[in-house]
């Protein structure tokens, strides 16, 4: 089974829910649940989209944007959710989150990124193409530009989501 980044759009009630519950249970079981349609696979490709933008050219403060999108922030404790028997993403390093402002900046941010120009400045040929993001491009079926492009687009609207709700976000490696 491999490893892939989940995030996760919830609300500040639910969270504290899932705490509370963890301390009210005896094996610290958050009874951690989100729905389905407010979840996100990105799979492998946060490693893949950081590195089109730094090959694109994306300026310095939008791909600081995209890394907090992709990597969270420590600030909110989720301690409750990284403990075992049911810690979340055990094979990764601990859950990260977003507040509800952060993940409004972040989806803004997502926005105004031209991801289609950031792949027209990769080479046209999908195998020079792979082969100078590394990271494993080179095995994805079909050339990673396709891959990439329905992952960044499916971030960028699940951010804008979550915003559109003032949700936060919370991501882990599972």
């Amino acid at each position: 089974m491999a490893v892939t980044q989940q995030l996760a759009r919830i609300s500040a009630e639910y969270l504290a829910s899932c705490r509370q519950s963890a301390d009210a249970s005896p094996d610290g079981d958050p009874l951690w649940d989100p729905p389905s349609a407010d979840v996100l696979d990105l799979d492998w490709a946060p490693f893949l989209l950081e590195r089109v933008c730094e090959l694109g050219g994306l300026d310095g403060v939008h791909r600081h944007a995209l890394r907090q999108a992709l990597g969270g922030d420590t600030a909110i404790d989720l301690s409750f959710l990284n403990t075992p028997p049911h810690a979340l993403g055990p094979f990764g390093p601990d859950p990260t989150a977003l507040s509800a402002a952060q993940v409004a900046a972040a989806a803004e941010a997502l926005g105004q990124i031209d991801f289609p120009a950031l792949l027209a400045a990769l080479p046209a040929d999908e195998a020079e193409a792979a082969s100078l993001i590394g990271n494993g491009a080179d095995k994805i079926v079909g050339g990673p530009k396709k891959y990439l492009l329905e992952h960044f687009n499916a971030m960028r609207e699940f951010y804008h989501g979550a915003s559109q709700r003032q949700l936060l976000v919370v991501l882990w490696w599972d």
